[in-house]
């Protein structure tokens, strides 16, 4: 009977509802079930991961890298594009993110060859250019590489030893590429004209196709160390190693030659980085940076090199200026045969900032 007075009550007002299991307040409206979302609520966000996640090293910008060569730091002044000469890779490297492989460029490492050196094009944001000075089983060479595209190359047939294959890269102006190359362990084809062994040359206009044959800018050159243009002056230094001295190099925008420094003792001149009249450079074999510090009128070193690094991060090899003025190195620890837990490594040379003291004055 109930049921039925309660069916003829909904057809007449509504059916008053009282629920006791929610204990709810008696209601005279009809209960409203809200539609289902049209759009899925987003999920809250992942808690940010540390930084280094998978490589403990501190203190640097990347560790637990293999033995490095080129370094091209980014505008950011935190990041990096650094290369791997044993392995051909080049990786982005950052101060906030884990690496992730640019590229990889087939070369062969036997020796001290491989993936030697790295640069970008100077208009490297419209025409996305990298070159490279690599190794390959029969000779030592420059690429080419576009994004997306095998490495193609621009210069071959630079000789090949078991020794001396290093070399580098350089930009001295937005057309002309400057490439040394080593002695491939045998001094007398650095003094040939007929080798591209133990040399400085310039390459203009660099292609692919109908390349303009180079010119020599320096011969005699020993094993292969760096090169580095002082922005102040365009004023190019070049490192390298022969078989009495290790040596740096200068070569003004006039094409005058001369001998900056010399090292009898012989420290494994490496990698340099030029800027107001100051030269830093890598000696891998005492763990040390040194600075030379230039006569602004004659070019001349003003006192004996000063060391600004010893020890810390051990046998380094490339060094590069970030824009905010800081040097920043790479090592080659496993090569060297005195690497670390967390080898090899991207550095910077005054992880207190402020850049390159570039005089005694500026230093207190």
């Amino acid at each position: 009977m109930a049921v039925l007075l309660c069916a003829a009550l909904l057809v007449g007002s509504g059916c008053a509802r009282f629920d006791d299991a929610q204990s709810q307040p008696f209601t005279t409206e009809p209960a409203m079930t809200p539609p289902p979302p049209t759009k899925p609520e987003p999920p809250p966000p992942l808690p940010a991961t540390p930084f280094p996640k998978e490589c403990k090293a501190t203190g640097v910008m990347q560790g637990c890298l293999a033995s490095t060569s080129g370094l091209i730091m980014g505008g950011d002044s935190q990041s990096a594009l650094v290369a791997e000469r044993t392995t051909g890779v080049v990786k982005e490297v950052s101060t906030k993110a884990e690496p992730k492989v640019k590229l990889v460029i087939p070369v062969d490492p036997a020796g001290d060859g491989g993936l030697l050196d790295i640069i970008k094009s100077p208009t490297y944001a419209q025409d996305r250019l990298m070159y490279a000075y690599i190794s390959t089983p029969t000779d030592n060479r420059v690429v080419r590489i576009a994004d997306g595209d095998p490495p193609k190359p621009i210069l071959t047939g630079i000789p090949k030893g078991p020794t001396g294959n290093a070399g580098a890269l350089v930009f001295t102006s937005p057309t002309t590429l400057v490439v040394q190359t080593g002695d491939a362990g045998d001094p007398a084809q650095a003094g040939d004209p007929a080798s591209l062994a133990g040399k400085v040359l310039r390459i203009e206009q660099p292609t692919t196709v109908d390349q303009a044959p180079q010119t020599t800018a320096l011969s005699g050159m020993g094993a292969g160390g760096s090169m580095c243009v002082d922005p102040a002056d365009g004023a190019l230094y070049i490192t390298d190693r022969t078989p009495t001295a290790d040596r740096v190099q200068r070569i003004t925008k006039d094409s005058v030659v001369s001998t900056v420094w010399t090292w009898p003792d012989r420290p494994g001149v490496a990698g340099c980085a030029a800027l107001d009249g100051t030269v830093l450079v890598n000696l891998v074999n005492t763990k040390q940076t040194v600075a030379l510090r230039l006569a602004p009128d004659t070019g001349a070193v003003t006192g004996e090199p000063e060391v600004v690094r010893q020890d810390q991060h051990g046998h380094a090899w490339a060094l590069a200026v970030s824009p905010d003025g800081n040097i920043w190195g790479a090592t080659v620890n496993k090569t060297a045969g005195d690497a670390g837990d967390f080898d090899d490594v991207v550095f910077p040379l005054f992880p207190s900032g402020g850049g390159f003291p570039r005089s005694n004055a500026d230093k207190t």
